[in-house]
């Protein structure tokens, strides 16, 4: 039976994938591109979050019905209930992942009990309560105003739509040696035999450093959401940083400085030693999390032959990539595929912040040297909302994140999760609709997940300079609470990233550490082996020495360098011209890519109106490859120029000829 179901699913992918305008004239690609596109294998496709795994999925059945919905896989976990306690659980969650094997499909291990991770469902704290997030807080109203609390009252940890429950310092080397014992040792005591081949993947969720006030949940949300441990109201809001028992030793080491005598600076003053005691501070912070969090989990899974992912919390504010991590690239640069989290599936997101979300994690990875990017991807936004998402827009959401580089789709779609349980009921459109979903993502992939991103812009990320600027407030932190200059820094930042995107420039972000150890090459930037034609600055920033050094050497060599308000996005466009499209549209978003000296664009209507234009692609043929249809056709050139027709919430594929350009 499992037999007959795989060969439907390769069947109906192959009939709905290869239809041509010219059946006699097959595209001149690569053999291995046309199989995976007209039937994607599991590595390509979807992965459901199937947390527990509950019910019939634990079967072969269960695991079956996912597969015949056209999903790639599954991201799953022991279950929640007696979690990591429970001998009934484990042998449930074994079974599961061996049906995935005998399926042929991709497991991926989510690390925590709901969410934030870190904590192993507070097994850390049970091993040890000092293991315990802390806080240093300030408060201005007390002769001795500085003390070392618990960071749990006012913070994500209590304020998160999971549970209320105390949290582990990720800071902490011995807390996080301890969490990573809970977790993933557990799991390769267990399943060890499938790690490296069914098992690719461990999924880490939204962990942060804590002390920070993002905000409270409405009352309707907080009475749904489970209490472990009570919160005390007597404890005050207070502005507050993150401590552990060996900073203060670290931070001497590396600066050959008291941090305990100069930590009023670290909340108020406005000196500049003020803002160079924020400054060192947060950038040992930084480093202190990459390596006891975000590396220690990397270096495990690499000596365990999987991979590690996830996400951060927040990454489209970044003035709250401070408190939560230090520098959210540099964390995200210790993930061998780095994630992001999409909420929405209003494709117009890409526009406002999710260009943000979906930039850092990818150019984490172009940095990194890899390829691979994940999305946790939903409409929780929309459900919030209590509205629907079509399959339009589901589609497009996937369509504008691949631009972006994402190659990983972890579901969390309501939607998709009905229609998946659906598919063992029923026959009819629910059915339908999940396999044109997964489809659409493998074919995506089929092409993409093996090609280059090539963007060519280096839009600064501003993290150096928000150090100096930032300081804790006791109440919810908004970007108003911070500096005049934090906010104009910020806020050009943004800007800067909306008009590119809007324009159809790629970019990636690149801090200044990435910058300042960048190399002049070929007339560009380059760091690994990719190369950029300009940096655009932010309004307000100041380069570090090295940063410095290197923009000022580029713009020596005749470099394009732009900052704020002066940024000519035409000229971005002109760098580049390959993918430009004419005439000019602000809801059209563009990727770029090589493979195999192949460009790809990859061309994405986010807007509820249809485009019809022009994409600049050169002078030879291209073929153009819908991800919907499957269909595929020969496009000539006219002017240096394709015409396309993209109705709302759609995207076309355009493969070049060879001797790829665009990197």
């Amino acid at each position: 039976m499992r037999d007959m179901l795989a060969v439907g699913v390769l069947l109906a992918a192959v009939g709905n994938s290869v239809a041509m305008s010219d059946a006699t004239t097959p595209p001149d690609w690569p053999e291995g591109w046309r199989t995976a596109w007209g039937a994607p294998s599991a590595e390509l496709r979807p992965l459901q979050i199937v947390h527990g795994p509950p019910g019939g999925d634990r079967t072969e059945a269960g695991i079956e019905a996912l597969k015949a919905a056209g999903l790639g896989g599954i991201v799953c976990n022991v279950n929640f209930n007696e979690y990591m306690t429970s001998e009934a659980h484990w042998e449930t969650l074994i079974r599961a992942v061996e049906a995935c094997r005998k399926a042929g499909l991709v497991v991926w291990i989510y690390d925590e009990d709901g969410y934030p991770s870190g904590a192993a469902g507070g097994l850390v704290l049970k091993a040890d309560p000092k293991f315990e997030a802390l806080a240093l807080a300030y408060d201005a109203s007390q002769k001795d105003p500085f003390v070392v609390r618990p960071a749990y009252e006012h913070t994500h940890a209590s304020n998160n739509f999971y549970a209320a429950r105390r949290y582990a310092n990720l800071i902490d080397d011995e807390a996080m040696r301890c969490f990573v014992e809970k977790t993933h040792e557990a799991y390769w005591q267990r399943l060890r035999s499938y790690f490296g081949k069914t098992i690719v993947a461990f999924f880490t969720d939204e962990p942060s450093l804590m002390p920070v006030n993002l905000g409270q949940l409405g009352e309707d949300v907080r009475k749904r959401v489970r209490v472990v441990d009570p919160l005390d109201e007597s404890v005050k809001p207070l502005p507050s940083v993150p401590w552990c028992g060996d900073l203060p030793d670290r931070y001497r080491q590396r600066y050959n400085e008291d941090i305990v005598a100069a930590r009023r600076s670290l909340f108020a003053g406005d000196t500049e030693a003020d803002r160079r005691v924020r400054r060192q501070f947060w950038s040992l912070v930084a480093e202190m999390i990459a390596d006891r969090y975000f590396g220690r989990i990397q270096d495990w899974c690499r000596k365990h032959h999987v991979a590690s992912s996830g996400h951060t919390l927040w990454e489209e504010q970044i003035v709250h990539h401070v408190p939560l991590e230090g520098n959210a690239l540099k964390a995200l640069c210790r993930m061998d595929i780095p994630g992001m989290d999409m909420l929405s599936s209003d494709p117009g997101t890409v526009l406002h912040g999710g260009w943000l979300t979906a930039s850092l994690p990818m150019s984490a990875g172009l940095f990194n040297g890899g390829r691979r990017v994940m999305t946790e991807v939903s409409d929780f936004s929309q459900r919030m909302a209590k509205q629907d998402v079509t399959l339009a827009q589901m589609q497009a959401t996937a369509a504008w994140q691949a631009a972006f580089g994402v190659t990983e789709f972890t579901s969390y779609y309501g939607t998709l999760g009905r229609i998946v349980r659906s598919v063992k009921t029923d026959k009819g459109k629910a059915e339908d609709e999940a396999r044109a979903y997964c489809n659409y993502v493998g074919r995506l992939n089929a092409l993409l997940r093996a090609a280059r991103p090539c963007p060519n812009v280096l839009l600064y990320y501003p993290i150096y300079d928000l150090w100096a600027e930032y300081l804790p407030v006791a109440e919810r932190l908004t970007l108003e609470s911070q500096s005049k200059r934090a906010q104009q820094i910020v806020r050009s930042f943004l800007d800067l990233g909306r008009r590119l995107v809007r324009a159809q420039v790629s970019l990636a972000v690149v801090d200044h550490e990435l910058l300042g150890a960048a190399e002049l090459k070929d007339g560009g930037i380059g760091i690994g082996s990719n190369r950029f034609d300009a940096v655009v600055l932010p309004d307000g920033v100041e380069l570090p020495e090295g940063a410095a050094k290197l923009v000022s050497g580029f713009v020596a060599s005749g470099g394009c360098v732009m900052r704020g308000g002066a940024v000519d996005v035409k000229r971005m466009r002109q760098l580049r011209p390959l993918g430009g499209i004419e005439p000019s549209c602000d809801h059209v978003v563009v990727g770029r890519f090589v493979r195999e000296e192949r460009d790809i664009l990859l061309v994405v209507n986010v807007g509820g109106k249809a485009y019809e234009g022009g994409v600049v692609v050169g002078g030879k043929p291209w073929w153009q490859a819908d991800p919907g249809t499957g269909r595929i056709e020969r496009r000539d050139v006219g002017g240096g120029t394709v015409r396309i027709s993209l109705p709302a919430h759609s995207a076309i594929l355009l493969v070049g000829p060879g001797a790829g350009t665009a990197g």
